[in-house]
Order: structure tokens, then C-alpha cells, then sequence
């Protein structure tokens, strides 16, 4: 019989199993979690032939090594990077066929920081909560990805797209974040609110699954009392006492006590989960819904 399973030669600095996440359980505390890059994790299981819900995996700047166990197709996207199969290079953007044993390199990235590997049958770990994703902040899922583990992977749902590459955007060079202001603009000053929209923040090396961090002008608050904690969503521009922006990204808290000065287009977050430190970031203000 086929075993179907890849071995973790060598597993980066952060490399972890992603899906589409699981929505419906902030009332119990639980983040959606899910790949930060949607689109890429979607296009690589397109590439092999998964359906898009399948679970892949997400690893950050340095890349990964894994050994399959049995011959799979597999696909690499998100930031750019080098893929070899037993040295050799091979395609990246464009399903490959790996055999049974062969080293598949996932190289660190070029740009951007976080690279998508999706493998025909898709990650198969146990579910929890209906999602294969790894929480780094609740703990849920499987662990991140150590040197020696096994995975097991799934059956083949279709053949592998016949495509060259696909096209894919850019890591971006300046991160452009629209935003809906509120719901506690009103918590910080005319001129912090002006400065929140008008001058340009960098990423911060601190940032992670949970939320991207900013380093720049500090956001003054209006009002200094502490805010009950309330429900926060994706996409949330919370502002700690240090005054420096912080968008919660997909392992974000489903609570917090921090005042809420925006809200960024989830269009805009894939790009967010690119942003490598450094990169300057703008936020701008779009009209609320009426």
C-alpha cells in the first residue's frame, strides 16, 4: 500500500499546517487562524489539484525540506523563492511532480516573507474544530513543524492544473491599507486621527500570525480611562499605550481592551501577510457605509 506522507527534513524558523481556518467560534475564544495568505494558499491547491480548502503549508522566510513518501504533485507560491527536488531546480508558481523520496528544498524568501507548499491529497492531519489549522495563539491544531516529523497527506482529488506559471502579484514595496475609521476613533485626538491617515509607519520585525506590527509616529489618545474589553475582528487596527498601530491578523485575540481606531478591507490583508520588515506602510481612510 502507498504511504501516503512526507518527512520533515528540515522545518525553518516558523512552518506550520494552514486552511481556510475556522470561522464561528469567537464566542468561545477561538481566532478564525487560517493561512494569512489566502489567495496563495488557494492557488497552490488549484495548481495540484486540490479543493480549495485543503490543508497546505505555510512556511515564513526560511523556507522548509520535506521528503514525500509516495509520488505527489506539489506547487509553491506566496513569496517567491527557490524550489529543487533532489537538487535539481524546479518551477516555482507551476506544479511539480516529486517521486517517492526525492528532497523537495523550499528556499528562504526572496521577498516577502511567507512561502505556500500545497501537495496533491492536501495535508491530512486530524480536524479540530472542523479546521487542520495550526493557532499559535489558542494552541488548536497541529504543532508547528519540527525536524523528524511525519505528515500524512490525503488522496488525489483531481489531476494537476497544466499550466507553465501562474501569475502571481508582487510582494508589496509599500503596504497600502485601506481602512474604515472607528469604532473608537473617537478615543484619540483630532491630530492623532489626522497623523494615523497622513504619515507613513514601517513594518516592525515584531509582527507575527497575530497581528502586524507598526513602528512610527505615536497615536495620542483623547481619552485615558480604560475600555472595557469588546469583540475584536480581523482586520482590527488596535492601538496599544505605546500609541503604535497593530493589525490583528488571522491568530488574533477575539477579545481586547485597546481602543479600535480603524478597520482594514479584508481585500487588503493577504498583502499585509507579505509585508516583510522595513516596508512602509499607509493607512487610508474610506467612507463609511451609510
Amino acid at each position: 500500500m502507498t504511504d501516503r506522507a512526507l518527512a520533515v527534513m528540515r522545518a525553518g524558523a516558523l512552518t506550520t499546517v494552514q486552511d481556510r481556518g475556522r470561522p464561528g467560534h469567537a464566542h468561545l475564544g477561538v481566532p478564525r487562524s487560517g493561512a494569512l495568505d489566502a489567495p496563495a494558499a488557494t492557488l497552490v491547491n488549484r495548481l495540484v489539484g486540490n479543493p480549495g480548502d485543503a490543508a497546505v503549508l505555510e512556511s515564513t522566510v526560511t523556507g522548509c525540506a520535506l521528503r514525500p513518501r509516495s509520488t505527489v504533485a506539489v506547487a509553491v507560491a506566496g513569496a517567491p523563492c527557490a524550489v529543487t527536488v533532489d537538487g535539481r531546480p524546479a518551477a516555482w508558481g507551476a506544479p511539480v511532480r516529486v517521486r517517492a523520496g526525492e528532497l523537495l528544498e523550499v528556499g528562504p524568501a526572496r521577498a516577502g516573507v511567507r512561502s505556500y507548499v500545497g501537495f496533491s491529497g492536501g495535508i491530512a492531519v486530524d480536524p479540530v474544530l472542523g479546521s487542520r489549522s495550526t493557532d499559535l495563539l489558542s494552541g488548536l491544531g497541529p504543532a508547528p513543524l519540527s525536524d523528524g516529523a511525519v505528515l500524512p497527506l490525503g488522496c488525489p482529488a483531481g489531476p494537476a492544473a497544466r499550466v507553465d506559471v501562474a501569475p502571481l502579484p508582487a510582494p508589496p514595496a509599500e503596504l497600502v491599507l485601506r481602512v474604515t475609521p472607528g469604532p473608537r476613533d473617537d478615543w484619540f485626538t483630532p491630530e492623532a486621527v489626522r497623523t494615523f491617515t497622513s504619515r507613513a509607519f514601517r513594518v516592525s520585525s515584531a509582527s507575527n500570525r497575530i497581528g502586524l506590527r507598526t513602528a512610527g509616529p505615536a497615536l495620542r489618545r483623547a481619552r485615558t480611562e480604560e475600555l472595557p474589553s469588546e469583540g475584536m475582528v480581523l482586520g482590527a487596527v488596535q492601538v496599544p499605550p505605546d500609541g503604535t498601530p497593530v493589525v490583528f491578523l488571522a491568530d488574533h485575540p477575539t477579545t481586547g481592551g485597546y481602543p479600535v481606531i480603524a478597520v482594514v478591507h479584508p481585500a487588503d490583508l493577504p498583502a499585509a501577510a507579505q509585508a516583510a520588515p522595513g516596508t512602509p506602510v499607509r493607512f487610508v481612510a474610506v467612507r463609511r457605509r451609510p
